[in-house]
């Protein structure tokens, strides 16, 4: 999210953490034999304990799966020299080579407890880790969601002074951004004498993993400074975090220096360009570069069909789905989710039974939380509150506190007061924090006129200490964002935008639009109403793009929250009476409006 404080954000603004030395304390050094045997933290979710011995038992078994040229284990003997004997050194040395290969072995195979176990019971031989040992078990520490094992082993490198081998510094730097813990990634990082394309995509993959994209995006520009090439993983690392900041401008850049280092080819680079254009609002680019992939897989597919339901082409998503089927790519949990957003946000009530139906029937996959919240909002937009609640009620599944938002949602369009003040009652036993119920709840009220109630929900949120995620809607121009609240001053040309406002409203009423004050959430006089739904931010945001983006451009508005019904009419309008392409995108969908129709049809 775009920080509040700020009224012009630079787009491509590089920052630089201060440097922060991560050296484990006395008690996690005292602690790391333990913390390492036991591999302490998340389930590493791997196969059932039976399954778990038979594996580890098969690795255990001298093969000659555990090197290239010879049935190596930590439990068979060294090969004699050419007098038959051994030496102590070798002995020593050719157990080390053993272990490492065994260690390596489980790691590679998802055994990550027996990876750490095996590395507990090489140091009770005397044995001492070298640069082979540790890069397969900061890989194991972190896939088992260990941050006190992976500090443990960064106590230990660094006592064995490790930390100047370039593959173990990277491995360091991969399990902290895995372990979602960027600061001692980059800290790490910081500190390394030299840098290769490794450590900067495991950074810049963990970032983007994590959500941090405005981090991801400057780490990828520092990469480049810094004289290194990115490789199809960094590439494929910085779209994604391209499609989640909306950085379409930059996304286009990235495309076209892939393009030139031949990176197009690679399937994640592919993946991951379909993804940025659909979540950016170019479903055309999109397009283009899926009908260019030599080789598709069901994530290409999956991003597709999502792309055109956010984009407000519900049926083209089911289109894309039958070419999907019929090409052989078999859908999985994700796929049916892009499925039912898409009948949901289409109208398709049939269609989205039947997918519902075969996803189950046909496919084996089991609906979670995220399938029945797409399957009570299509019944909940087509006024089905009833089949909804009765659907949920028959339910197996632990629902959680997304699907009765959905519901509440419905209740809020069909304005059913009753059944949102059950369900808000449901959601707050499930997250009490979640300010959602209480935001949805008071706006039902407003849109009743039942102002006792409004005021009766704002204290409460208050004495609870639940704040409101503020509203704010920003559009880029030039490489650089511009952020906008509800009657905001702040922008350097707040006065040409408030005038442009004017204009605007002045030209629709003059093409039949009449202010829906429904959705004025103040108890205010008619006159009052009007004023506050003329200055909300996507309006002030669409006013600036009219004066700043070129005409032959679509003017692209990016809001945190969703758009009021209000605002959605009079954009489409102005979209009309200025001649513009206006895409907008809310926290819901993306609006394509153009000529005075959406792509959303009126029903988002």
């Amino acid at each position: 999210m775009l920080a509040t404080a700020c009224r012009i954000l630079a787009t491509h603004q590089r920052t630089r953490p201060t440097p922060l030395r991560i050296l484990p304390t006395a008690e996690e050094d005292a602690s790391a034999t333990v913390c390492i045997r036991s591999g302490t933290g998340a389930s590493d979710g791997a196969a059932p304990a039976q399954e778990d011995v038979r594996r580890a038992r098969s690795i255990e078994t001298p093969s000659p799966c555990l090197t290239a040229d010879a049935h190596v284990s930590p439990w068979s003997p060294p090969p004699s020299d050419s007098t038959g004997t051994t030496t102590t050194t070798r002995r020593r040395r050719w157990r080390l080579v053993s272990y490492n290969a065994a260690i390596s072995r489980c790691s590679r195979a998802g055994l990550y407890r027996r990876a750490l176990a095996l590395f507990h019971e090489m140091r009770g031989h005397g044995l001492r880790a070298d640069e082979y040992t540790l890069p397969p078990l900061l890989n194991s520490a972190a896939l088992l969601r260990s941050p006190p094992a992976a500090r443990a082993l960064h106590a230990l490198l660094l006592r064995a002074g490790l930390a100047s081998h370039l593959h173990v510094a990277n491995a360091l730097v991969d399990a902290y951004a895995k372990l979602a813990r960027p600061a001692a990634a980059r800290a790490v990082l910081d500190e390394m004498p030299r840098r290769d394309v490794v450590t900067w995509t495991s950074l810049l993959t963990g970032l983007a993993r994590a959500g941090d994209h405005g981090a991801a995006v400057r780490v990828y520009h520092e990469m480049a400074a810094d004289g290194v090439d990115p490789d199809e993983f960094a590439v494929a690392a910085v779209l994604s975090s391209c499609a989640g900041s909306t950085m379409l401008d930059l996304g286009r850049s990235v495309h076209a220096a892939a393009a030139r280092r031949g990176f197009e080819p690679f399937l994640s680079v592919g993946n991951s360009l379909v993804s940025m254009y659909a979540k950016t609002g170019a479903l055309r680019d999109a397009r283009t570069v899926f009908d260019a992939m030599p080789a598709r897989c069901t994530i290409t597919w999956t991003a597709m069909i999502v792309g055109h339901a956010q984009n407000g082409r519900g049926r083209q998503s089911l289109d894309i789905y039958t070419d999907m089927v019929r090409s052989g790519c078999r859908p999985d949990y994700v796929t049916f989710i892009g499925l039912l957003f898409a009948c949901s946000h289409a109208g398709l009530v049939d269609a989205g039974r039947a997918h519902f139906r075969s996803m189950v029937n046909d496919y084996g996959i089991a609906p979670g939380p995220d399938h029945y919240a797409c399957m009570v909002d299509l019944l909940g937009r087509a006024g089905r509150l009833e089949e909804a609640m009765d659907m949920l009620n028959r339910s197996s599944t632990e629902l959680d506190a997304t699907v009765w938002k959905a519901l509440l949602g419905a209740c809020r369009v069909h304005r059913n007061v009753e059944l949102a003040e059950r369900l808000a009652e449901m959601v707050w036993r499930l997250d009490p924090t979640d300010a959602v119920p209480y935001v949805m709840l008071s706006n039902l009220y407003s849109r009743a006129r039942r102002w006792g109630d409004v005021a009766r929900i704002r204290a409460l949120m208050k004495s609870r200490g639940i704040s409101k995620e503020p509203g704010c809607s920003w559009v880029g121009v030039n490489g650089v964002t511009h952020l906008f609240h509800v009657e905001d001053h702040g922008h350097p040309r707040a006065a040409e935008i408030f005038r442009k406002v004017e204009e605007m409203t002045e030209r629709i009423r003059a093409e039949g639009y009449v202010p829906d004050t429904d959705w004025a959430l103040q108890d205010e006089a008619p006159e009052g109403r009007e004023k506050a739904l003329a200055y909300h931010s996507e309006r002030l945001a669409v006013a600036f793009g009219l004066l700043a983006v070129p005409v032959a451009a679509p003017i692209r508005v990016f809001k945190n929250l969703r758009v009021c019904g209000d605002c959605h009419a009079a954009i489409k309008m102005v979209a009309k009476v200025y001649g513009r392409e206006i895409i907008l995108r809310d926290a819901n969908c993306f609006h394509h409006m153009k000529d005075g129709a959406c792509s959303c049809g009126d029903y988002w």
